[in-house]
């Protein structure tokens, strides 16, 4: 029976190596295994590093600097007694994202976005290992005349001119419009309860109902240089800000506007 050294003995002679060659063999195993680790723990910190965020930032406040704000346009003279104010708010980049250095950034406004409540601007990398497109949040206030409730108003309670008052509101918090002259809310309710200078806005306010369906109305047809007057009958109810269906006195059937009682307007 063979002692162990006897067996190892045998190995050795039986491969050609000596026992400091198996050291050397390991050693350079270990070696190797721990350069991969430390170049895959470059790659990690090279992916891990992000983009400039401060810079992107001064790159958007560049750009929101060079467009045009919103301008007083109201038609009621008493809300041009004093001038828009306008404010710019930088939001913040959600946390999550982990933007890739990048060499060239290019800022711009997207297509059909305005200066006008909440909004944004984009970032899209240009040059660099890994490209990217973000938007930045931007909110903008624009501060002018308008009606607010004077007391409570309550749906189903028309509104008399008492009941409102002009004060500074801002103007772009919401997507509907401020309502701005008097004669649009008089004799109407709201359809949600509003609360002493609190804005009113377009949407807060019951849609007048001119015309029943089958109604007698007057069609004002207008288009460039010229204005049309016909008779007709409502096939659907006159609902403001809705399109009612009108069939005139020679059977042809169109969409109109209506804008006050028993009145339609169509624009070609």
């Amino acid at each position: 029976m063979k002692t162990p050294f006897e067996s190892t003995a045998r190995l050795h002679t039986d491969i050609g190596l000596a026992p400091v060659q198996f050291l050397v063999a390991g050693l350079s195993a270990l070696l190797w295994t721990g350069l991969c680790a430390l170049a895959a723990l470059g790659a990690s910190a090279a992916h891990a590093q992000t983009a400039d965020l401060p810079g992107l930032q001064t790159q958007v406040e560049t750009l929101l600097k060079q467009q045009a704000l919103p301008q007083g346009n109201s038609s009621d003279a008493a809300m041009q007694k004093k001038a828009w104010r306008v404010e710019v708010t930088l939001g913040q980049l959600d946390p999550r994202l982990k933007l890739a250095p990048c060499d060239k950034v290019k800022t711009y406004m997207p297509e059909g976005v305005q200066m006008w409540g909440k909004t944004r601007v984009g970032l899209r990398c240009e040059q660099g290992p890994v490209r990217w497109n973000v938007f930045w949040p931007v909110t903008v206030k624009v501060w002018g005349q308008a009606l607010v409730a004077a007391v409570p108003l309550r749906p189903g309670n028309p509104i008399e001119a008492g009941d409102l008052r002009v004060a500074e509101v801002d103007l772009a918090e919401k997507t509907s419009p401020a309502v701005m002259r008097v004669t649009d809310l008089l004799g109407r309710s709201v359809i949600r309860g509003i609360e002493p200078g609190q804005a009113i806005h377009h949407d807060d306010v019951k849609a007048r109902r001119w015309f029943l369906a089958g109604d007698p109305v007057r069609l004002t047809v207008r288009g460039a240089g010229f204005q049309i007057a016909a008779e007709g009958t409502a096939l659907s109810p006159g609902d403001e800000g809705q399109c009612a269906r009108i069939r005139t006195d020679n059977g042809r059937v169109v969409c109109g506007h209506p804008v006050g009682d028993r009145q339609v307007e169509l624009s070609l």
